[in-house]
């Protein structure tokens, strides 16, 4: 076809203008277009456990995706919210400790733990950050950072839930792929979730008291409410991951309140960019493996570890997403004048 009949034009000219969700009123050519990203990552995430070799990578897929969880509830915390929580270590512990109790003390079975170490666990940090809720920024990251070490320092200073020993025997999933599915299949409800979410009407009002929570203070909205609601999906996600780490390592302990459950889903939001949740996502899919990588330098890794994530800083701070997203949403094709 010679130029003069045709010219270049932009993919996804037309689809963005209508809208990305009237899928319906769009054609099959639209409709991949805007579905061919979701279903790449649904797919490429299924089929993690079948294309990675090796019963210790099988497990590093798993470790990846209990860190995906926590880094989503960090991006929806602070993005759409404006808590910049650090307490991603105090959920995984509450939650792993609350598996490991049932299931130790109670015989209750892992199917059962998990489901309920995320609500009760929700229930519980959020009682605990409630007084919080009116801190913002540093301060309420702050708080959030203390409570981990709190909750390690008191279990190991009274000696109770087995102390420094932790909880041994806790019985572990069926199977490897039943434990892999299951944490695959939570990042992605919780992906799409909360994509939805963040659109509905309670969504909106999260981000306008991000914005500006003295605005919606005076419009008659109870904000601590809406806080506290925040609070409680993001605690029960993390304490929903740490019940499964509880079971895949059948055991829980003090090291369950490390910190690095709070500080690497903050880098993986960074280098998978910030606002997007699929990528905090991909910055885990990237970061976890490269420390398992880097495991024989020993303390080492750290300095690899810290020059990943400065350079993504310096030269992307928009994150991998926002990069990618730009790049296909640019692709061109010939169409007739």
């Amino acid at each position: 076809m010679s130029t003069q009949e045709s010219r270049k034009e932009r993919i996804d000219r037309g689809i963005k203008v209508r809208s990305d969700g009237l899928y319906a009123l769009m054609s099959w050519r639209e409709l991949s277009y805007l579905t061919l990203p979701r279903f790449i990552l649904i797919a490429g995430m299924l089929s993690l456990p079948f294309l990675v070799p090796g019963m210790y990578w099988q497990r590093v897929i798993s470790i990846v995706c209990i860190y995906a969880i926590l880094a989503l509830s960090f991006d929806f915390m602070a993005h759409y919210v404006g808590l910049v929580s650090l307490g991603g270590a105090f959920f995984i512990g509450t939650g792993g400790y609350i598996a490991g109790i049932l299931n130790s003390y109670f015989s209750v079975p892992p199917f059962l733990t998990v489901p309920l170490a995320a609500i009760i666990g929700g229930v519980v940090c959020t009682l605990l950050l409630l007084p919080c809720l009116p801190l913002k920024g540093v301060y309420f990251a702050i708080v959030t950072l203390m409570y981990p070490l709190f909750m390690a320092r008191i279990i190991e200073a009274f000696n109770i839930f087995g102390g420094t020993d932790g909880l041994v025997g806790i019985d572990s999933f069926s199977s490897s792929f039943a434990e892999q599915y299951l944490v695959i299949c939570m990042v992605l409800i919780f992906l799409f979730g909360l994509r939805r979410f963040v659109t509905t009407d309670r969504g909106l009002i999260f981000t306008a008291i991000m914005d500006n929570d003295q605005a919606v203070r005076a419009s008659g909205i109870n904000i601590t409410k809406y806080k506290a609601l925040a609070v409680f999906i993001a605690s029960a996600m993390g304490c929903l991951a740490g019940a499964c780490l509880t079971h895949i390592y059948m055991w829980s302990g003090i090291s369950q309140f490390a910190l690095d459950f709070s500080i690497l889903p903050i880098a993986a939001t960074v280098i998978g960019g910030s606002g997007t949740l699929v990528g905090p996502i991909l910055g885990c899919l990237i970061l976890v493996p490269v420390s398992e990588l880097l495991r024989d330098f020993g303390t080492l890794r750290i300095v690899f570890y810290a020059s990943i994530l400065v350079g993504f800083i310096l030269f992307r701070s928009d994150g991998i997403m926002e990069f990618g997203q730009r790049k296909y949403e640019q692709f061109e094709r010939w169409t007739k004048i």
